[in-house]
């Protein structure tokens, strides 16, 4: 079922540099995708569209049938609660415990206080930090910070999880354990679409790798590998 449709879209920016160029691209319900490509061929403009920072120049963008780029201001907030958003840096609040960052994105919703508590430890469960509740970022490692943002980001269980490098400040092991915990996510029905440059990563997992060239799709693998001579 096709979940994620672009249609001819286009993104130029105020400076006049297009960034994305008649991109074309469909994502089905439950896929797991790898976007990669060198920097500057659009991959960061994709995403941001997805989750409504930028809106296309030209062109459709559908998520679940609603066209993203027509969301009034207003209403953007109904599209993001039904997306999970991970970044490579974390982006913890320092002063909360692993719960209280993971509760803290359905409290902004005005959860019942029972309801929160019940998704917060499933989540955590989830990620395998079950027994880091009451731990400090600074208490963490570098993957059970990741951890945590990735089940602050599954907690409303979104129907798109959007990566944007989140290995990216990890070592080799630690990233291929964020892997598995976004394939499992994945195996659970969530749609995961992971932006990177990790060649290693990419070449373990074997999922659908599209590949980004100047703003447009170059390649579409449907189990795909990190050819080294598109590497970032």
């Amino acid at each position: 079922m096709e979940f994620i449709k672009f249609t001819d879209v286009e993104k130029v920016y105020k400076t006049g540099v297009t960034a994305v160029y008649g991109l074309n691209l469909k994502i089905k319900k439950g896929d797991f995708c790898f976007i990669i490509g060198k920097s500057g061929s659009g991959k960061s403009t994709l995403i941001k569209m997805l989750y409504r920072e930028e809106k296309p120049t030209r062109g459709e963008i559908l998520i679940g049938g609603v066209n993203v780029g027509k969301l009034r201001n207003r209403k953007v907030y109904k599209l993001r609660r039904k997306l999970g958003i991970v970044f490579q840096d974390f982006k913890l609040l320092p002063k909360l415990t692993a719960f209280e960052n993971v509760a803290f994105a359905l409290e902004m919703y005005g959860y019942p206080k029972d309801e929160i508590r019940a998704k917060t430890l499933k989540a955590l469960e989830l990620v395998g930090l079950k027994e880091k509740v009451k731990s400090y970022p600074h208490q963490l490692s570098g993957g059970e910070q990741q951890r945590v943002s990735i089940a602050r980001a599954i907690v409303n269980s979104p129907k798109l999880l959007i990566c944007d490098e989140p290995t990216g400040n990890l070592d080799r092991d630690t990233s291929l354990e964020i892997m598995k915990v976004l394939e499992v996510i994945n195996n659970m029905g969530t749609t995961v679409i992971v932006v990177t440059h990790d060649s290693e990563i990419v070449n373990t997992m074997k999922k659908r790798v599209i590949l980004l060239d100047k703003g447009r799709v170059k390649k579409d693998y449907e189990k795909g590998t990190y050819d080294k001579n598109e590497k970032h």
